[in-house]
């Protein structure tokens, strides 16, 4: 596999506010991180300024333990159990009457009590001297509500003491409980600029790499002009991360393991909408692969036609004419679809029918012995004939 990034620039970061989608981004850096890929500064919003200050502070370990076992207890006051319960919609379970309790608690306080995130905060920057040395860059975004204005911190550079409320004022959710900070009301900065990358701009930035995570808020990116020279990247899901207050450790460890994948994606260039492909090959390579295994297709094929319809895939022009038209819709596959994106499409559905392992970046060739041995297996768990 071939490095697309040149590793000789220094980046800038943006990392998206979405609460508990975060843990995405830190399976992206993860991946960028192993590659050498420099980091020069961040930009976070909510979320995402929690995350890039582990991230300057080049805390991987400490990151992965918080994403890998958060609890709802871990950034609000409340009962974890409760949570599932309600989730789960196993209502037998709930207590009711401390449920409605607790629930008319939050409601005259003015939302959740968030003292776990607090301590949370506490703990990733307990040590300011730590971040304040870093050779990084971090810039965190909220809206002061008593100024009415956008505010974007110098983390590194802000008063001493003062980091923990401004890491905290990036992340006032409207659902949370909001008190002063430094005699000022803030809020989740999400509101005004999900996507600051305006901010790396403004601090002559030229390499910026997004994180996106789609969550609630403005996506400033969308109005900001980039200067020409420039060079924006984007990693980004190609599926729903769940809910921005789903603190749940098997949803965050899942989305850990996409951000992975997906900058895998993005710095080698792979192909493959649910799989991760090594196919660096021209369109009549895969032509002529796809030709070539089209027996095994057919396998599959069987599923899609009636019986009249497989006799009649006899002939490069049926497949081409009737049959590949037919599935580029069936696959979703852009308007100027070539034979590369077809076959490529084939494998991934078939891959996905057969149950084939997707966290792995595969060769095509690779992926195909995969799907073959899948089919063996199949083969041999069928019942046995019977004699008439």
């Amino acid at each position: 596999m071939e490095l697309k990034l040149d590793l000789s620039r220094e980046y800038g970061l943006v990392l998206e506010g979405g609460g508990a989608k975060g843990a995405y981004q830190i399976g992206a850096w993860k991946a960028l991180r192993e590659e050498g890929v420099n980091i020069k500064g961040v930009a976070g919003v909510s979320v995402g300024s929690l995350n890039g200050a582990l991230i300057c502070m080049d805390d991987l370990e400490r990151a992965e333990e918080i994403w890998k076992n958060i609890e709802y207890s871990h950034v609000m006051s409340v009962n974890d159990e409760t949570i599932k319960a309600l989730k789960e919609k196993d209502f037998k379970s709930l207590n009711l009457q401390e449920l409605i309790s607790g629930g008319l608690q939050i409601v005259k306080d003015g939302g959740f009590d968030i003292t776990p995130l607090k301590n949370l905060i506490e703990e990733v920057v307990g040590d300011e001297e730590k971040l304040r040395n870093s050779d990084r860059e971090l810039y965190t975004v909220t809206y002061s509500v008593s100024d009415r204005k956008e505010v974007a911190e110098d983390i590194i550079k802000s008063d001493a003491g003062s980091i923990k409320d401004m890491l905290l004022a990036s992340a006032y959710f409207l659902a949370f409980k909001n008190e002063k900070l430094g005699g000022k009301r803030y809020m989740d900065g999400g509101g005004v600029n999900n996507v600051p990358i305006n901010v790396l701009l403004d601090h002559g930035y030229e390499d910026i790499i997004v994180i996106r995570i789609y969550g609630l808020g403005f996506d400033k990116e969308r109005v900001t002009e980039i200067p020409e020279g420039i060079r924006v990247y984007h990693i980004a899901p190609r599926q729903d991360l769940g809910g921005i207050l789903e603190f749940d450790k098997k949803q965050t460890r899942k989305n850990m393991t996409l951000g992975y994948f997906d900058a895998k994606r993005f710095l080698y260039g792979l192909c493959g909408r649910i799989y991760y492909i090594d196919a660096p090959n021209t369109e009549p390579y895969y032509f002529d692969k796809m030709m070539s295994e089209v027996e095994l297709f057919k396998i599959y094929m069987q599923d899609t036609l009636n019986e009249e319809g497989m006799a009649a895939l006899t002939g490069y022009r049926a497949f081409t004419e009737k049959l590949f038209p037919r599935l580029a819709v069936e696959f979703k596959l852009k308007e100027d679809w070539d034979y590369k994106d077809m076959y490529l499409g084939l494998l991934e559905d078939l891959a996905k029918r057969l149950k084939v392992k997707r966290f792995r970046i595969y060769t095509v060739d690779q992926l195909m012995e995969e799907i073959r041995k899948k089919l063996r297996s199949l083969d041999k768990v069928k019942p046995p004939q019977q004699e008439i």
